[in-house]
């Protein structure tokens, strides 16, 4: 029986099968990174709303899987299992630490906002709002090398001797070791010993991001 909860139980079982979660799955299939969020899924009043098949046209030709499969994802059965499901890769947007440090690349979080990013396609899932900072010069040896690729997942948990990404007001972005973090400053560890570590003020730290993923 075709029903809302089922359509959308398949949406989430499609991103499932190729290793992706239901906003990846979007953004993979060129729709807003929030289309398939379940607080999409009901309206305002709490009408049932239903995906279109647009969404559903694209979602399927973006994991080049097949009508027959979501039918049967949609009837709770299997798909073909003689099949294999691909390694799906996650596109992530890439920048480097200049255009990170200017204006109108982020939002208050530190999340990427806008179009034209260039984007890079990482061997693992990235979590769905992460992005990519491409490394310059030598200030973070010998841990990071010029060209070495940094994912950076604003709003992930952080702890102290995580690496970070931090921008600070005047624009500054830098990859530190978190050395302490209060409520008035935190303190950087440099991952260069020729660089000097840093205490900012907490009010001059417009972002912080952890490091989750470094290419070698």
């Amino acid at each position: 029986m075709l029903s809302h909860e089922r359509v959308w139980a398949a949406i989430d079982a499609l991103a499932a099968r190729y290793s992706l979660s239901a906003s990846g799955l979007a953004k993979r299939a060129g729709l807003d990174s929030t289309a398939f969020n379940k607080s999409k899924r009901l309206s305002a009043d709490g009408r049932p709303r239903w995906p279109s098949t647009e969404s559903l046209a694209k979602i399927i030709e973006a994991t080049n899987s097949s009508l027959d499969e979501f039918l049967a994802l949609i009837d709770g059965k299997p798909g073909p299992k003689d099949k294999p499901l691909p390694v799906q890769a996650s596109s992530v947007p890439l920048l480097g630490f200049a255009q990170a440090g200017a204006g109108g690349f982020f939002d208050d979080a530190g999340f990427p906002v806008g179009q034209g990013f260039d984007l890079i396609e990482l061997p693992s899932r990235a979590g769905d709002n992460s992005y990519a900072l491409k490394v310059q010069g030598d200030s973070m040896l010998p841990l990071y090398r010029d060209g070495d690729v940094l994912i950076v997942e604003p709003g992930a948990r952080v702890a102290k001797g995580d690496r970070v990404v931090v921008k600070t007001g005047s624009g500054e972005v830098m990859a530190k070791v978190l050395a302490r973090q209060s409520a008035k400053e935190i303190e950087l560890q440099s991952i260069n010993p020729d660089h000097p570590d840093r205490v900012v003020a907490a009010k001059d730290v417009e972002w912080l991001a952890r490091i989750v993923w470094a290419s070698q």
